[in-house]
């Protein structure tokens, strides 16, 4: 099923974890790196603690980065997001989550993504059975986004 996925609708959106010192200037350190190589910081997620900050990353060129990355030496992760653009924030948040409840398929983390060219609201999930959750919200009219709909 997954192969089907992929040529229908295109690559899944990736998202970079990666773990930096909980001190000031270290995210801004990686968005700069990230910008000189021409890659936009699509969503974001931060999670700190006293020592480390991880960092969720969605970003306009994953290639690039997940390369960039390993040259520079930063330590990272990689998943698969299923991403949904909301009509209405509100409303459709509520819709969004209750399909995939009906369907009892879990959420692991969500967060928004920043704002689209089109200004669509856009929520990122990591969620139990990819495959699955595609094939639910789509059989039930949400618009899932994929990696060339964020590259910009």
């Amino acid at each position: 099923m997954e192969s089907d996925i992929l040529v229908d609708h295109g690559a899944p959106i990736r998202q970079f974890s990666v773990m930096l010192p909980n001190r000031a200037g270290t995210l801004a350190a990686v968005v700069k790196l990230l910008r000189g190589a021409g890659i936009e910081v699509i969503g974001l997620s931060m999670q700190d603690s006293r020592d480390v900050t991880v960092v969720r990353l969605v970003v306009s060129d994953p290639e690039t980065t997940g390369r960039l990355f390993t040259e520079k030496g930063i330590a990272h992760s990689t998943c698969e997001l299923l991403v949904v653009a909301l009509r209405e924030s509100g409303p459709g948040l509520l819709q969004c989550l209750e399909t995939l409840m009906i369907a009892e398929t879990n959420v692991d983390f969500a967060y928004a993504l920043l704002p689209c060219p089109k200004g669509q609201t856009m929520l990122a999930m990591h969620v139990e059975d990819f495959e699955f959750a595609v094939a639910i919200l789509h059989q039930s009219g949400f618009k899932l986004m994929y990696q060339d709909d964020l590259s910009r």
